[in-house]
C-alpha cells in the first residue's frame, strides 16, 4: 500500500540535501551536474551538503506535514519525485558490492574530485557519492582467477594486500568524509557523523589459496564479507560461468564457509554455481548474502538466481542485494562491432589478470575507448525494478537489497553512476512501495543480515 504520508526526520543523519533525480533523457551524457552546490566546490564534504540551507521553504513545510491552504501541485511528477527525494534522504543507504577499489591507484584517478564517468570509467568517488546520498558503500577487494599453483596463490595475496591497503589509505586521505566500517551498527554511526561508512568485502577466494588461515588476517583488515568464487573455479567452490569441477562446493570450500561463520564474516554466493549455492546454503549455520545479483527468471543469466534458489535464500534468512550490470538485468541486444572490438582488446594485451600495472593501464585504456565508439545499449532503471518486484512478490520485503557494481561493470541507462542512485528509489516510490519498504532495501535487510551473522560467530 502506498504510504500517504512524508517522511519526517527530526535526526540529523537525516537532514541530507535532497536528492536531484536525474533525467533519463540526459543518459547519453552522464555528466550534467550544473548545480552550483556541486559544480563550484567538488569537494564539499557529505556533512556539508547534508545540511546545505537551500532547501526550498514549500519543501520543508511540506516535510513537517504542514498543509497550505488553497495550495494544489499542478504537476503531480514534481510532487512524486520530492516525496522520493525526502524518503531517500531518510533511509539509511548502502551498496553492497563496488569495485571502485580497482580505481584508487589508477594513475590520473582522484577520489576526492568529480570524474568524468565516460572519459575516466569510474563511476564513484566522494562527490558524486554526495550527490547521490549514499551513507555506506562496500568495496571489493577484487582479485582475478589466474594459475591455482602456490606461486599464483601467492602473487593473488600479495594483490589483495595491496588493494586493501588502498582503501584504507583512502579513508584515511579524507577523515572528515570517510570512515572504516566494521561492525553491522557501524552504518548508522558513522552517517551520524556526517560521514560515509566504507565497509570491506572480498571478491573471489582465490586469494587464499587453500590456507583457511589467511581468513584470519582477512577479518583483521576489516574484510567483512567474501565472495567465495568469481568467473572460474577456484579451490573453494565452481563458478557459474564455468565447468562442473567440484560438484558445487569443495571440501575445501566447506572448511572456509565454517571458519568464515566462526569469525562473523559474511558468506556471498553471489558467482557461485547453482550447486555450489545449495552446498553453501547446507554448510552455512548462519544466513547468506547474495552481493550483486539478480532474478533468472526476469533475465536468463547463469549469474542470476532461480526462483527455487531464491525460496532456498528466504529459508536460509538471506537476502539477495539487486544487481545493475545491464547484461544480468536484461538480456543484451547483439552488438557485433563492439563485441569484435572488445576482443580486439583482448588479443592485442592479452588477458587483464595477468598484466602488470602498465599493462593493465593500456588495456583499460583502448577498452574504455571501445566503450565510447561503441556504446553498450543499457537497460533502464524500470527494468531493474522489475527484478526487485519479482523477488519481492516470491520472497517477502525482508529478503532483497542494492548491490549495484559499479565500477565492476555496473551501471543503466538512468543509473549509469552513484549520482544517480536516487532514481531508483523514484521507480520504488513510482510503483507504490512504502518509506519503510524503501528502507529495508537500501540497506535494512543488509544489516539484520549482518548482525545475525555477527551473533553467530563463536
Amino acid at each position: 500500500m502506498r504510504s500517504k504520508n512524508p517522511i519526517r526526520s527530526k535526526d540529523p543523519i537525516r537532514s541530507k540535501n535532497p536528492i536531484r533525480f536525474k533525467d533519463p533523457i540526459h543518459s547519453k551524457d552522464p555528466v550534467h551536474s550544473k548545480d552550483p552546490v556541486h559544480s563550484k566546490n567538488p569537494m564539499r564534504s557529505k556533512k556539508s551538503i547534508r545540511f546545505h540551507s537551500s532547501v526550498p521553504a514549500l519543501l520543508i513545510l511540506l516535510a513537517a506535514g504542514v498543509m497550505l491552504s488553497g495550495y494544489s501541485d499542478p504537476d503531480p511528477e514534481s510532487k512524486l519525485k520530492r516525496r522520493a527525494a525526502r524518503i531517500h534522504a531518510a533511509a539509511l543507504t548502502v551498496d553492497s558490492h563496488t569495485d571502485t577499489p580497482l580505481q584508487l591507484n589508477r594513475e590520473g584517478f582522484d577520489f576526492g574530485r568529480r570524474n568524468d564517468p565516460v572519459e575516466s570509467g569510474s563511476k564513484i568517488d566522494l562527490p558524486r557519492m554526495n550527490e547521490g546520498g549514499m551513507d555506506g558503500i562496500w568495496f571489493a577487494v577484487f582479485v582475478g582467477q589466474s594459475d591455482r599453483t602456490p606461486e599464483g596463490n601467492r602473487k593473488a595475496w600479495q594483490r589483495a594486500r595491496e588493494i586493501t591497503r588502498a582503501i584504507h589509505e583512502t579513508v584515511d586521505r579524507f577523515p572528515d568524509d570517510l570512515e572504516l566500517a566494521t561492525r553491522a551498527d557501524d552504518l548508522k554511526r558513522i552517517a551520524r557523523k556526517g560521514k560515509h561508512a566504507i565497509y570491506i568485502g572480498m571478491e573471489n577466494g582465490y586469494p587464499i589459496g587453500n590456507n583457511p588461515d589467511l581468513l584470519d588476517s582477512c577479518y583483521a583488515k576489516g574484510i567483512r564479507y567474501m565472495t567465495l568464487v568469481h568467473t572460474k573455479n577456484n579451490d573453494i567452490c565452481d563458478s557459474s560461468n564455468d565447468t562442473t569441477e567440484h560438484g558445487g562446493l569443495s571440501p575445501f570450500g566447506r572448511e572456509v564457509v565454517s571458519r568464515m561463520n566462526d569469525l562473523g564474516m559474511m558468506v556471498d554466493v553471489s558467482h557461485a554455481s547453482d550447486d555450489g549455492f545449495y552446498n553453501i546454503i547446507e554448510q552455512s549455520r548462519a544466513p547468506v548474502i547474495a552481493s550483486h545479483s539478480c532474478s533468472r527468471a526476469i533475465c536468463d543469466n547463469p549469474r542470476n538466481m532461480t526462483d527455487e534458489m531464491l525460496l532456498k535464500l528466504k529459508e536460509n534468512g538471506g537476502v539477495i542485494q539487486m544487481c545493475i550490470m545491464s547484461a544480468y538485468v536484461k538480456t543484451p541486444t547483439p552488438d557485433p562491432q563492439r563485441d569484435s572490438a572488445r576482443r580486439e582488446v583482448v588479443t592485442k594485451h592479452g588477458n587483464y589478470y595477468k598484466l602488470d600495472e602498465k599493462g593493465k593501464e593500456a588495456f583499460l585504456a583502448d577498452w574504455y575507448a571501445v566503450d565510447r565508439e561503441f556504446p553498450e545499449k543499457l537497460a533502464t532503471v524500470s527494468d531493474a525494478v522489475d527484478h526487485i518486484d519479482h523477488m519481492v512478490q516470491l520472497i517477502g520485503i525482508d529478503h532483497v537489497g542494492i548491490g549495484t557494481d559499479l565500477d565492476g561493470g555496473g551501471g543503466l541507462a538512468d543509473c549509469y553512476d552513484v549520482s544517480q542512485m536516487g532514481n531508483i528509489t523514484l521507480e520504488l516510490v513510482r510503483r507504490g512501495y512504502t518509506a519503510r519498504e524503501i528502507k529495508k532495501i537500501w540497506g535494512g535487510n543488509l544489516t539484520r543480515v549482518f548482525k545475525a551473522v555477527e551473533a553467530a560467530a563463536e
